[in-house]
């Protein structure tokens, strides 16, 4: 059995604990923001892809991520500004750079193609930008 994350808006804390997480993943329901995003990248590993690809920060000084629930079903942490701001304002070379350093880190979860890694960092940057547009914060929803 896998892990499930889903990268998801929320204005605050508050709202993204009350994520309705009872309910299977394809019911999850969608916010001004679409139906998030879905994949088996952790969100430590998406983390640390931007602070090191994009930041030049030594995989030991990526911070820990906010814990905003800790269930035993499941848990909820939002990515912090340190973490979406440069993802947000990345250029294409940026992006291009930090898929390749991520594709060649030895012993790291998550797919090691330079190209998907930059898709992967384009999906992001732009629902990281739109989360920004809707006045919300970045957060994952956690569950087995």
């Amino acid at each position: 059995m896998g892990v499930t994350y889903k990268y998801f808006g929320a204005p605050d804390g508050a709202t993204a604990a009350r994520v309705p997480i009872s309910m299977r993943p394809e019911e999850l329901g969608g916010d001004e923001l679409g139906q998030g995003m879905y994949t088996k990248v952790k969100p430590e590993t998406m983390a640390a892809m931007v602070l090191t690809g994009i930041e030049g920060i030594p995989p030991s000084k990526v911070p820990p991520l906010e814990l905003v629930v800790l269930h035993p079903d499941y848990a909820v942490v939002r990515l912090p500004a340190s973490v979406v701001d440069p993802l947000r304002t990345a250029n294409e070379e940026s992006l291009g750079a930090a898929a390749f350093i991520w594709s060649t880190v030895p012993d790291r979860r998550g797919p090691r193609d330079a190209f998907v890694i930059y898709q992967m960092l384009h999906e992001w940057q732009d629902f990281a930008r739109r989360c920004e547009e809707s006045g919300h914060q970045l957060y994952c929803l956690v569950w087995p």
